[in-house]
């Protein structure tokens, strides 16, 4: 039974998620404090995190970061904070999901359960190295299954959803794909407005590559449509 940490200060939506998630077949706990929650998701093995932004001790966007530098395990950001710059830094930090309160508990059980599907199918695929496992792209070489990406020989950090999309765009490319389309590919689900996920994603794995957006030599945004992985 997969193990969900909930860390969310206001009991009666914390109990709600608990609730829905012990109906969805899960096992969840419930931390009310930021400080509290990061001690256990370092210390502890959970499968998904589900994080709200305003806490006591520390704050959402600082548990955020202190478990995704340590661990790969999903966090997906569940607050009444709606302003696009808050999803931007929550993603940015290493989140793979945004969902804006009110929310439907239903909906938050459908997304922890893709990203736990995701999660296990590609921790769960480890092979042997052949020469379709190595991706090698003008001083790119993605190593699909040790999860590693290095950048002109040197290694960069990319998360999960952040190896995934690269990835894909690298194994699929000059095909313009839509934002839509992106989401649903790498987060198994409709995209339901949080185009700023795919957004935010891009821009972080630019920065990892070296790539200026405005004279793009990897990933190309094709305006009005998507984004295409350039050779």
């Amino acid at each position: 039974m997969s193990r969900i940490l909930i860390i969310e200060d206001e009991a009666d939506i914390a109990d709600l998620e608990k609730d829905y998630l012990e109906r969805g077949g899960f096992e969840a706990e419930i931390c009310n404090a930021g400080d509290e929650g990061m001690k256990r998701a370092l210390n502890e093995d959970f499968d998904l995190v589900i994080l709200d932004l305003m806490l006591p001790g520390k704050d959402g966007f600082e548990v955020c970061k202190g478990i995704r530098e340590a661990k790969d395990v999903p966090i997906l950001i569940v607050s009444a904070r709606k302003d696009d710059i808050d999803k931007v830094e929550g993603l940015g930090l290493g989140a793979d999901d945004y969902l804006t309160k009110p929310f439907s508990p239903s909906e938050m059980v459908a997304r922890v359960k893709a990203h736990l599907a995701r999660y296990t199918r590609l921790t769960s695929t480890e092979s042997h190295k052949n020469d379709s496992d190595i991706i090698e792209l003008r001083g790119i070489q993605i190593d699909k299954p040790a999860r590693r990406v290095f950048v002109d020989g040197e290694e960069k950090i990319f998360t999960t959803k952040e190896f995934d999309l690269l990835t894909f765009l690298a194994e699929n490319p000059n095909h313009v794909y839509t934002k839509d389309e992106l989401f649903r590919e790498i987060w198994g689900m409709e995209s339901i407005g949080d185009i700023a996920t795919v957004t935010v994603h891009i821009k972080k794995i630019r920065e990892k590559l070296g790539d200026d957006s405005a004279t793009p030599r990897f990933i190309e945004t094709i305006w009005g449509v998507g984004y295409r992985f350039k050779i």
